[in-house]
């Protein structure tokens, strides 16, 4: 029988020793952290404010801002009172708050993004049944199941990560409550569980890419069947800026999840894992605001009114 210890904390070892690193870390992310939170703030805002943008493109714009500031909520403070303080251990029942939160944000996106691609394709391809289909309804309902879908998936395999078996050794090479390090310092058998974790993130990453896929082939076809170039050039405007976050989110996750296993694997997941925490919310809304002229002019509009009732 092995010898193992009920754990009740966990070290996690973050990216970096040293102190010069860590306060330029610091700063870095205590930007981003903030302007991700102000940037899908005002998303989330003027997309709640404005009539022209009670559409269903923009109710799920609103709900991809929320998981973007939930997501990045989740690991990053946590992350950064590691640093201020030096503390970095974190309770049992922390790291599988964490753990949980951090996938169930994280794997809710995808399936919201196959859903804004729908939306794109419905109002390419079916222009005219366009509010017939999208109607709010529809729309709470498709919402609801990217969450309830995700809950799914996810409880089993917390569940399975959280209870394995930690012998003498409960430093995370993470700055965050991640499976794959839980997994690394496991005196359990832990072989069926990565096996499971692989399936379920590729059957995911893969099934709602190959809808998105779908969905924009099916756009691409029917935009260039446009007769005018005005008009194709508008449609492809209202796709451009979810196909780019759609590119980056995706890019980011399957790498860490489906690729071959290698020397310095915690090492380059930590540094992806870094990048969708804390830069990528930062990109989307610039993306979304800068490519989107219906969000500029509600933007300018509130801040036009907000200056108004001041004077």
């Amino acid at each position: 029988m092995r010898n193992h210890t009920a754990v009740t904390t966990f070290i996690l070892l973050g990216l970096t020793d040293d102190p010069q690193l860590q306060i330029l870390l610091f700063i870095f992310l205590l930007i981003t952290y903030m302007l991700s939170i102000i940037g899908n703030l005002i998303i989330l805002v003027i997309t709640l404010v404005d009539a022209r943008l009670k559409t269903a493109m923009y109710y799920f714009l609103q709900n991809f801002s929320i998981l973007e500031i939930l997501f990045t909520s989740v690991a990053i403070p946590r992350f950064l009172y590691s640093i201020t303080t030096g503390d970095q251990t974190i309770t049992y029942y922390a790291c599988a708050f964490q753990l949980f939160f951090v996938y169930q944000f994280g794997v809710t996106e995808f399936f919201l993004l196959a859903t804004m691609s729908y939306d794109r394709y419905v109002a390419i391809c079916k222009p005219l049944h366009y509010m017939t289909i999208m109607n709010p309804r529809v729309c709470r309902r498709l919402v609801s199941c990217c969450w309830v879908i995700t809950l799914l998936v996810l409880i089993p395999l917390v569940s399975l990560v959280m209870g394995l078996e930690f012998c003498d050794n409960n430093a995370l090479d993470h700055f965050s409550c991640d499976a794959n390090a839980l997994i690394m310092i496991s005196c359990s058998d832990t072989q069926f569980l990565e096996k499971l974790i692989m399936i379920c993130a590729a059957v995911i990453l893969f099934a709602t890419l190959l809808f998105v896929v779908w969905s924009y082939t099916c756009i691409i076809q029917t935009i260039l069947r446009f007769p005018s170039a005005q008009q194709r050039k508008k449609a492809f405007s209202t796709c451009s800026s979810h196909m780019i976050v759609v590119s980056i989110t995706y890019g980011s996750l399957i790498f860490i999840y489906v690729k071959p296993r290698a020397k310095d694997e915690m090492k380059i997941n930590k540094g992806v894992t870094l990048f969708a925490t804390s830069i990528s919310p930062v990109i989307n809304p610039f993306i979304y605001t800068l490519r989107n002229k219906q969000v500029i002019q509600a933007l300018n509009d509130l801040i036009n009114r907000l200056l108004l009732s001041r004077n």
